[in-house]
């Protein structure tokens, strides 16, 4: 299991000194306890469920980057995106643009959506499809140019 393999490569990190991994993979090791023990019982996780959440914690990274370079403070940007990188060691590959498109149409054909007015039902299905391989930005906008007739 993904969980597992974290907490593996955290003991490593940890032997080896490695401090950058060592504080992200702590963090990726509580947010995954945490996610475990949210809701009304606890739960084990599955890979997807691990891998949203570092898809998740990545995207904070990026967000936070982009808002340190915006005020000038690079040195902070660099160490969102070295953080950043390793999380996305966890993640799959994301896809091409084509890959992307190809899964929007698969799942617009699949449920049979051709309605603007099915846009929450039709993004629910392609973002299934998608699953963590491209930005929710993306995928909406093209699930929107679909639907619009484009």
């Amino acid at each position: 299991m993904l969980a597992d393999q974290i907490q593996t490569d955290l003991t490593t990190a940890m032997k080896a000194r490695d401090e950058l991994r060592v504080s992200v993979l702590r963090m990726a090791v509580a947010a995954i306890k945490e996610a475990k023990v949210s809701g009304d019982e606890v739960r084990e996780l599955t890979d997807d469920d691990v891998i949203a959440l570092l898809g998740k914690e990545a995207k904070r990274r990026e967000e936070a980057a982009e808002a340190f370079a915006a005020g000038g403070r690079e040195e902070s940007a660099a160490k969102e995106l070295a953080e950043r990188d390793v999380l996305a060691t966890y993640l799959p590959a994301p896809a091409s643009d084509e890959e992307i498109e190809a899964l929007v149409a698969e799942a617009l054909a699949e449920g049979s959506f051709t309605e603007p007015s099915q846009m929450g039902l039709a993004m629910k299905a392609a973002m299934a499809k998608v699953a963590g391989k491209a930005d929710g930005k993306k995928v909406s906008a093209l699930v929107k140019a679909r639907l619009a007739g484009g």
